[in-house]
């Protein structure tokens, strides 16, 4: 069987108050529509479709990447007009699975139980019991439980809209009975537009059974309309990932503090702090501990490494044993390796940190390859730019560079060198001995601090 699956997503979202497309809007750093892509993706689907309108090359360039066909809905008639659309587009396929890119977090296996259900008739749909239902559709059922049409709210009468079974949208038709449902669609409805839903009943009309399943949560057939309703659903996903990772061995201080906005996979024993926020792919080897108020992104952290509160790690390689912060800031391309220091208010940027060395205060390395065994005193730089060009520092295992010592690249510093605090070194510091550039210390006899001149 041939899944095509089309994705509904060419609503305004008036009420998000946005410039921003609806579908584009990000829930766990990423942009609703693609949710749904991921679960059509998880399907196996032979052909994906996107049913796009209000800002359509916004959302287009926004998921480019992305293996799907666009097909625009200049009009946006209703969810039976859209799907229209997309139907030449599935023409080869023998199944339709119709989706929502306002509803991000529909589970695949609950898509997958759907399409099961469906599997022996032409049409299956997804309803969900609501303690109140209002704006949804309503399925109406006869005495033995089947399935009769569903009624949209403006349609329905007091009778009908008491019921709580509501209909979520979500279908699977055989693609030949669905495009000839479709073209005995009309909007002859309060809305005067051409409900998708309307199909329901027209399937009973030609004696088809309608299957249905129910999700496992009501989050799954949530649909973001406006702000409020996009962060309740950030924090039920949010809450959903936080028991993943204790199931699998992490302890959270606080899971109602953490955000993870791309992918976080872990060790044995790892431990978090409140208020962890994790971009793109974040790797955490076992017995990493990671404190208050950090932001790691695009990295991996070896094992038995601790962060100390209010770190900033993005793009970054981390060995064993590491000890990073509080306040520290390691930029795209910092590689350490195990048993280094980097200490409160240090950068590092695009460079290499050699086994057990140290970089523990007020410091800044960029563009520099530090040996094993070094130790770089508060206060230090490495000077690689200069307005135009960017140069590289190097420094020898086992060297000691001074406090306030400002390292003008490209400059090298042998292995084993020291360099004393406060210089600025522009030439390369020979291995093993002392360089220092400080001027000689003066006292002035006689002189006196300048005062105040008297008011006039």
């Amino acid at each position: 069987m041939k899944l095509g699956v089309i994705i509904l997503a060419a609503g305004m979202g008036k009420r998000m108050h946005s410039d921003l497309p609806k579908v584009l809007h990000p829930l766990a750093g990423r942009p609703l529509l693609g949710h749904v892509l991921d679960a059509a993706t998880c399907l196996g689907a032979a052909a994906t479709v996107v049913v796009y309108g209000h800002g359509g090359e916004q959302v287009r360039a926004a998921l480019s990447t992305r293996a799907c066909a666009w097909v625009e809905q200049a009009q946006q008639l209703g969810t039976g007009h859209a799907v229209m659309q997309a139907m030449p587009a599935v023409a080869a396929m023998d199944r339709v699975l119709v989706l929502y890119g306002d509803v991000p977090l529909v589970d695949a296996n609950t898509l997958h139980r759907l399409i099961d259900a469906a599997a022996d008739t032409s049409l299956g749909i997804l309803t969900a019991m609501m303690d109140d239902p209002t704006g949804y559709g309503r399925i109406i059922r006869d005495a033995t439980g089947c399935i009769l049409r569903s009624v949209e709210q403006k349609d329905g009468t007091p009778e009908e809209l008491a019921v709580r079974e509501a209909n979520t949208g979500f279908l699977v038709a055989d693609r030949a009975r669905l495009d000839a449902w479709l073209g005995r669609l009309t909007n002859a409805n309060a809305q005067g537009e051409y409900y998708l839903t309307d199909i329901i009943g027209m399937a009973v009309a030609d004696g088809v059974r309608v299957a249905s399943v129910h999700p496992l949560t009501i989050e799954e057939v949530s649909g973001v309309n406006d702000r409020l309703q996009l962060a309740a659903l950030e924090r039920f996903h949010q809450q959903r990932l936080a028991a993943d990772l204790m199931r699998n061995g992490v302890t959270l201080a606080d899971p109602a503090r953490i955000d993870i906005r791309g992918r976080l996979t872990t060790g044995r024993d790892c431990f978090i702090d409140i208020n962890l926020i994790c971009e793109g792919e974040v790797q955490l080897g076992d017995g990493v501990r990671i404190g208050p108020n950090c932001l790691i992104r695009d990295s991996h952290i070896g094992a038995g490494t601790e962060v100390f509160a209010n770190c900033v790690i993005e793009g970054a390689a981390v060995g064993t044993g590491a000890r990073i912060g509080p306040f520290a800031r390691l930029r795209p391309e910092a590689r350490l390796a195990s048993d280094t220091h980097i200490g409160n208010f240090v950068e590092i940027k695009k460079a290499g940190i050699g086994v057990g060395s140290k970089v523990n205060h007020l410091t800044y390395v960029g563009d520099a390859q530090i040996g094993a065994g070094v130790n770089v005193g508060a206060g230090t730089i490495t000077c690689n730019y200069d307005g135009a060009n960017k140069f590289v520092t190097v420094i020898g295992d086992g060297a000691f560079i001074g406090s306030n010592t400002a390292l003008v690249a490209p400059v090298t510093v042998g292995a084993g060198a020291t360099i004393g605090a406060g210089s600025v070194i522009s030439k390369d510091a020979p291995p093993g001995q002392l360089t220092v550039t400080r001027a000689r210390q003066a006292t002035i006899p006689g002189w006196q601090r300048p005062k105040k001149l008297p008011k006039v």
